[in-house]
């Protein structure tokens, strides 16, 4: 069984996440889709490996003691977990960042009220 966080099953909560940034990024048109269908998909699943990864650096922290050898003293230094994370929530920035500029762009201006033009006759 793939893992869970508070009982619910990854790919339940990787379906939910889905659903709720397709809420946000309304997708208009099939070029739409076929832009934003997997970026959204990634950031799902990126987002629930980091909820998982996080709860594991809460519990176990973002360091460890590793010693290269028995004879060697023992060091502290960054856990891969701390490492992996810190990448997957880099490209999970970038990519929501990219989802933002996307709607930003296909955003229509609001309508023409008038108000710039009485700014501009100086009335």
């Amino acid at each position: 069984m793939a893992e869970t966080k508070e009982g619910v099953p990854k790919s339940s909560r990787i379906r939910k996440e889905i659903t709720r940034l397709n809420k946000i990024f309304v997708i208009k048109s099939d070029e739409e889709k076929a832009y934003l269908e997997g970026l959204i998909k990634r950031a799902a699943f990126m987002r629930c490996n980091l909820e998982d990864m996080e709860k594991d650096l809460n519990e176990k922290g973002f360091t460890e003691m590793f010693t290269q050898s028995a004879q060697a003293p023992p060091y502290e230094r960054e856990r891969p977990m701390a490492r992996m994370y810190n990448s997957l929530n880099k490209n999970y920035q970038t990519l929501m960042k990219q989802l933002s500029d996307f709607v930003d762009r296909t955003e229509k201006p609001p309508e023409d009220d008038g108000f710039d033009d009485f700014l501009r006759s100086g009335k």
